[in-house]
């Protein structure tokens, strides 16, 4: 018996010992369970992303770099914030902190996060699937990096706000509309490679307000529902077909609606007028024909209309003259001809008038435009204009814009232009203009652009325009300019901050697509373009951007400090002076001009030394090809860290080469070819050695170890009418006026067959943008601007 008992008790005893550890064991099952969720369990998922982003961000960490250095509580942390009690963490905001690599893929485990911005990073890859099982977040930014892959965030059913443009995605929407549609207000897919049809992706989404997927690759036709919208825009994709009257609902709230630079066809449908809130209406760039509809003169609400690129008819509605409050009218590339229409001259509310590309052949004066008494901007490029400028455009007291580029202007500048006092751009480049400079644009104290290349303007840069402090970009290239250059030049770009700061008080300024041409014809000299090494062909939004930050003095593109390699964001002009009949020293003061990254002074009669202040300058590009310079080679240019472009050749350069220049790490572009009395010895090593024969030709005395040049051939003599390089665009290297090619030769070629491969063109990309043609037709201008300035120095 008491065995048993003994036994029985031995039981009971290994019973209640199960249990305590079947206690211990739920209790400690369930205090993991409790503490899964809490503000250390979130703080020790933020620790892990600090750790993965300090792996992948060895250097130029962001501000996750302090995370638990000064507070163990994650509240306190950069770019986190909390819940209203403090106890999980709601939100992670680490835009612009330089963060590149894949993206984290625990996001999912802070399962109280409702707001994620990574936007102005360099992230790359796909999204993981995790980010989809983020179920509570409402606010999503990954803008502006470059991710990539077919988009598919199904789980994100709780988002309100989505933003991932400028990246790289491609594929269909469908995986993700209209599945995160139902509580979605934002949201912004522009700038990216998405394709398929947009026409029923978002018939679901009962809340949205804003849609952009501009700046894609969708094609069919345009989705029906967008009139329920506040703003949708669909530019510069493939979108074709007609416009729906039934798109035009009669409670229509758009406010502003881009469809440019698409496929669509036919006419303006009249139900447009329903939308009676509009304020900016972008039609621009696809082919739309027939009459401007009377009843968008109905929409009184109307800012902004932009109608160019398409082919209506000529005549202007009466009725647009009712929109008191039209302040940008574009009606560009529309092939009006002839005279500029009257109407245009009663527009008396507007700011901005773009007429350009519509082959006009007069009227400026007839029409009364230079009468409006509130023009801002005023562009009449790319047309066919052959009178003399006319003067009455100087009573334009409030113009800051005059772009009379591209066409056949002759006569002299009216000097009464200097009277422009607000003027803060004068493009007069690739006419036939003669004369001299007039010394009264020196009175233009807020000028910040003078483009006067492509001319046959002669005599000497007045000393007057070194008044202009505020002047940034200047481009006299391919002129007949003679004479020293004034020192007085150096005191341009010195102050012009108090302009920058009146653009930045300025109202919003409505941008259109002519923006893009402009911005990129205003800042490309010689090839070389700031932006080009970021976007290819930049979109339409993002020169918008680009030409808003210029107008406020913001810098887009990094720029040297002197003899360093460190960058900032600042702004920065250039000065191209190539292809005229410059003579003299350049002045010392050069040195001072603190604001400039591109130098151009090649094929002038440019004499004596290089000065060696010229080494204090941030410059990316010099070019002093194609002169009479001596002396050595100033070994401060080694200085230029950020130089990428350095050509130095067909000068009388003697002496040792210095070596310095070995150590101009950024130089992609090298020429110091035709500089017989050069000597010294090229190291094998080192940026001299990564360039090719063409880079020292003509230097006997030079010894390079990686190729033989004692065959070479002195250079040939320039043709009679050799002019050098040309502005923009064509032959950067300068390498063109020493091996016999001809630029003539070539596009008297090309000419004859230009009719039919622009035919072809049309034909094939129906969808119309012009990059491509304009680049080509600049070239032109350029080649015959030279031909007809080296047929009058024969004369």
């Amino acid at each position: 018996m008491e065995r048993r008992g003994e036994g029985s008790s031995y039981s009971r005893f290994l019973f209640l010992k199960m249990m305590v550890v079947m206690d211990v064991l739920i209790s400690s099952k369930a205090g993991t369970a409790m503490s899964e969720h809490s503000l250390d369990t979130d703080k020790e998922i933020l620790l892990n992303l600090k750790s993965f982003l300090e792996e992948r961000n060895p250097i130029n960490r962001g501000g996750y770099e302090k995370w638990n250095q000064t507070s163990s509580n994650p509240c306190d942390w950069y770019g986190i914030s909390c819940s209203l009690d403090g106890a999980r963490v709601t939100g992670i905001d680490l835009s612009d902190n330089r963060i590149s690599g894949e993206m984290f893929q625990s996001f999912s485990a802070l399962n109280q996060l409702r707001y994620l911005d990574l936007s102005k990073n360099t992230l790359q890859g796909k999204i993981p699937d995790d980010l989809s099982r983020c179920h509570n977040l409402v606010y999503l930014n990954l803008s502006h990096n470059l991710l990539e892959g077919a988009l598919n965030l199904a789980g994100l059913t709780s988002l309100e706000k989505l933003d991932l443009s400028t990246n790289r995605f491609l594929g269909d929407l469908r995986l993700s509309f209209p599945a995160i549609c139902n509580n979605l207000v934002v949201a912004n897919l522009s700038i990216n490679n998405f394709t398929g049809r947009i026409d029923n992706c978002f018939d679901g989404c009962k809340n949205l307000q804003y849609l952009d997927l501009s700046a894609n690759d969708f094609t069919g036709y345009l989705w029906t529902g967008f009139s329920r919208l506040a703003e949708f825009s669909v530019s510069e994709n493939y979108i074709t077909g007609p416009i729906s009257a039934s798109s035009f609902e009669e409670n229509c709230s758009l406010v502003a609606l881009d469809l440019s630079e698409n496929n669509i066809q036919g006419e303006v449908p009249m139900q447009i007028s329903n939308c009676n809130n509009l304020v900016v209406l972008n039609l621009w760039g696809n082919n739309f024909i027939g009459p401007i509809p009377l009843q968008i003169g109905s929409i009184l609400t109307l800012e902004g209309l932009l109608l160019g690129g398409n082919s209506f008819s000529r005549v202007i509605p009466e009725t647009l003259l009712n929109l008191k409050n039209l302040a940008f009218l574009d009606l560009s590339r529309n092939n009006f001809g002839g005279e500029i229409q009257d109407i245009f001259g009663r527009f008396t509310q507007l700011k901005y008038l773009v007429l350009q590309g519509n082959l006009y052949t007069g009227g400026i004066v007839s029409s009364g435009i230079h009468r409006l008494p509130n023009i801002i901007r005023l562009d009449l490029s790319y047309n066919n204009f052959s009178s003399y400028l006319p003067v009455e455009i100087s009573q334009m007291l409030s113009l800051k814009f005059l772009i009379l580029a591209y066409n056949q202007f002759n006569g002299t500048i009216p000097p009464e232009y200097g009277n422009l006092s607000q003027l803060q751009a004068l493009d007069l480049s690739n006419n036939g203009l003669i004369g001299s400079i007039p010394p009264a644009l020196g009175n233009l104290s807020s000028l910040l652009w003078l483009m006067l290349a492509n001319n046959s303007l002669t005599g000497e840069i007045p000393r007057d325009i070194g008044n202009c402090g505020s002047l940034f970009w200047v481009n006299l290239a391919n002129n007949q300019l003679s004479g020293a250059v004034p020192h007085e030049l150096t005191n341009i770009g010195r102050n012009a901050s108090p302009i920058f700061e009146s653009n930045r008080q300025s109202d919003h300024m409505i941008a259109g697509p002519s923006e893009c041409l402009m911005t990129q014809r205003l800042l490309s000299v010689d090839g070389y373009t700031p932006f080009g090494s970021i976007y290819t062909i930049p979109t339409r939004k993002i020169c918008r951007r680009m030409w808003n930050q210029l107008l406020k003095g913001y810098g887009f593109f990094p720029v040297c400090a002197m003899g360093s390699s460190v960058r900032r964001y600042q702004i920065s002009g250039y000065i191209q002076l190539s292809g005229n009949q410059l003579t003299g020293e350049v002045p010392q003061d050069i040195g001072k001009m603190k604001n400039f990254s591109v130098l151009q002074l090649g094929s002038n009669e440019f004499y004596g030394k290089l000065p060696t202040e010229i080494g204090n300058l941030p410059v990316i590009v010099l070019n002093i090809s194609g002169n009479r310079f001596s002396g050595q080679i100033p070994i401060e240019v080694g200085n230029m860290k950020c130089l990428r472009s350095l050509d130095l050749s067909r000068n009388n350069f003697s002496g040792t080469m210095p070596m310095q220049l070995n150590n101009l790490t950024e130089l992609s572009n090298f020429n110091i070819s035709f500089n017989p009395l050069l000597t010294g010895r090229i190291p094998e090593r080192g940026q001299l050695a990564t360039f090719g024969k063409e880079s020292f030709l003509g230097n006997p005395l030079l010894h390079i170890p990686l190729f033989d040049l004692d065959d070479q051939l002195p250079p040939p003599p320039p043709p009679s009418n050799w002019q050098g390089e040309n502005e923009i665009g064509m032959d950067g290297d300068g390498l063109n006026s020493g091996n016999g090619f001809s630029w003539e030769a070539l596009l008297t070629g090309y000419g004859c067959g230009m009719v039919f491969g622009v035919a072809v063109f049309y034909i094939t990309f129906r969808k119309g943008k012009p990059n491509w043609f304009v680049t080509m037709v600049d070239g032109i201008h350029q080649w015959k601007a030279r031909k007809r300035n080296a047929s009058r120095r024969g004369d």
